[in-house]
């Protein structure tokens, strides 16, 4: 009955950045969860019963009390799983400061979707937009991480690390659909290592999805369009 009590269940869609990030939260935190497989064009009833305001995953489901909002259900899990890692530090003012990253940094993944589906061409600036976010959050992060973020394993994620990675992980499909560099290493080079770093370790290489499958669906949207914002939160 206890575990019953505790059970964890994740509504999901397996090409959400902002699913990814919850399913690679509880596997950190070496949380056991049901995951259910959300179709986005024909929502369940129960994706609608537990999210009736904005009707999106991901949610995630514990004690039968349902949270929603990507960042939101990140610190909810932090706060009611306690063992390490810890995914916010302790510190008020560092709290605060991770806070406004992590919001910047879904900002900027929202900035990048929407010039992926833009009518506007690459060279007529689609993503002008995204790569001023991304020098911002280039420097943000030197000046939060001074030494470099260093000695990354699954044991040590923290929150930014989570979000990164799941915002940033899969644009080798992206720069393949759309025959540009997304993340430039000379450009970008703090948070190109960062990335690429997080990408190595296999519990972010078992949560992501995989590149061919990802390519095929970003082909499909470019071609016939999709709106994110509608969908995934």
């Amino acid at each position: 009955m206890e575990d019953e009590n505790n059970k964890v269940t994740l509504h999901g869609m397996w090409i959400s950045t902002y699913a990814k990030k919850v399913e690679l939260a509880l596997k950190i935190k070496g949380i056991t969860f049901d995951y259910v497989e959300e179709d986005l064009s024909n929502k369940s009833s129960l994706l609608l019963q537990y999210n009736p305001i904005y009707k999106k995953v991901p949610v995630l489901l514990h004690r039968g009390k349902p949270v929603s909002e990507s960042l939101v259900i990140l610190e909810y899990i932090d706060e009611t799983w306690k063992n390490e890692p810890r995914f916010l530090p302790e510190d008020p003012y560092e709290r605060a400061t991770v806070r406004f990253w992590a919001t910047y940094c879904l900002q900027m993944s929202d900035t990048m979707k929407k010039a992926f589906i833009s009518d506007k061409d690459v060279e007529e600036g689609a993503f002008d937009e995204f790569f001023e976010k991304l020098k911002v959050m280039e420097e943000g992060m030197k000046d939060f991480f001074p030494g470099g973020r260093s000695i990354i394993c699954a044991d040590n994620l923290r929150l930014l690390d989570i979000i990164i990675v799941c915002s940033l992980g899969t644009y080798k499909a992206a720069e393949e659909v759309l025959g540009m560099k997304i993340l430039d290493p000379e450009k970008y080079p703090f948070v190109y290592s960062w990335v690429n770093t997080l990408l190595e370790l296999p519990l972010v290489k078992e949560t992501l999805p995989q590149h061919d499958k990802v390519v095929s669906r970003l082909e499909f949207i470019k071609q016939n369009g999709f709106t994110f914002q509608s969908h995934i939160s």
